[in-house]
């Protein structure tokens, strides 16, 4: 073999030997690390429903969001502690919160972002946002490059009439009734009737539209007077969103992912 040949096969070699050492570098990175100020709400209270949409595919994607790894709720440790308040005021009248999403970590906000602006996905719109023309969703605020969920403070959640009872199955074609329908015909949940379901990009998700009234509004002004108590702060346009003030974390958007893990050893 010539020295030229030699110098070829060597360059080569050290090529993918490079190459290889970098993916096995990355495939070693860690997962960021989550702050002792971080628990599992059930360590806090077990009592408290949790239904966590991302981990599943029945939201506004259709899919298993990035970062959802098992089905738990992360927040920080006051947050967690004020929602255990709250639901003791509750319980007493009949009823018990369900989350439905806590901490959220950046990387399930990036794939949002990545979804909204693929114009040609649109396999959710006729239940999640079906008056809404997808080109809008930046314009009109329902994604966003960033979320106060992932500063681990904030939470999605409705109420649920005690003794809780589970959702019934769906039935073929409720996946494409929209979210604002009569609660009878559109997806199942067991939460009470709050004008609209979880995640509906609509204007009636606006937690003081004046189209909703009698029981679905006192459902709302429910939740919304409860979670007042212990310090929660309402997000207009949604119902179901509420921050914990002071925040913790008010500047600071975290990224370790949603599992047991990520807050084992973790004490309330």
């Amino acid at each position: 073999m010539s020295t030229m040949a030699r110098i070829a096969v060597t360059v080569g070699v050290t090529t993918v030997f490079t190459a290889a050492s970098t993916l096995s570098a990355a495939a070693r990175t860690p997962e960021p690390k989550t702050p002792r100020e971080f628990v599992a709400l059930n360590s806090v209270d077990p009592t408290i429903i949790q239904e966590m949409r991302y981990v599943s595919a029945h939201n506004f994607i259709g899919e298993r969001i990035d970062g959802y790894r098992q089905p738990v709720c992360i927040l920080t440790r006051p947050a967690a502690e004020a929602l255990h308040r709250a639901q003791r005021r509750l319980v007493r009248q009949g009823y018990s919160l369900k989350v439905y999403d806590c901490y959220r970590p950046q990387r399930a906000v990036d794939h949002f972002v990545r979804w909204a602006k693929d114009l040609s996905d649109e396999r959710r719109k006729a239940e999640f946002y079906p008056r809404v023309d997808k080109s809008r969703l930046f314009e009109d605020g329902y994604i966003a490059e960033k979320s106060g969920h992932s500063r681990g403070s904030t939470m999605d959640l409705t109420i649920v009439p005690l003794p809780a009872v589970p959702a019934p199955p769906p039935r073929p074609g409720q996946e494409s009734v929209p979210c604002y329908a009569p609660q009878a015909q559109r997806y199942p949940d067991n939460s009470v009737d709050m004008g609209t379901g979880f995640d509906c990009f609509d204007t009636l998700s606006h937690t003081d539209d004046p189209r909703v009234q009698g029981e679905q509004r006192a459902h709302r002004m429910l939740l919304k007077t409860a979670l007042a108590a212990e310090g929660f702060v309402n997000l207009p346009e949604e119902w179901w969103h509420f921050t914990h003030k002071p925040e913790l974390f008010p500047d600071t958007y975290f990224d370790f992912p949603v599992a047991r893990r990520s807050v084992s050893g973790h004490r309330p």
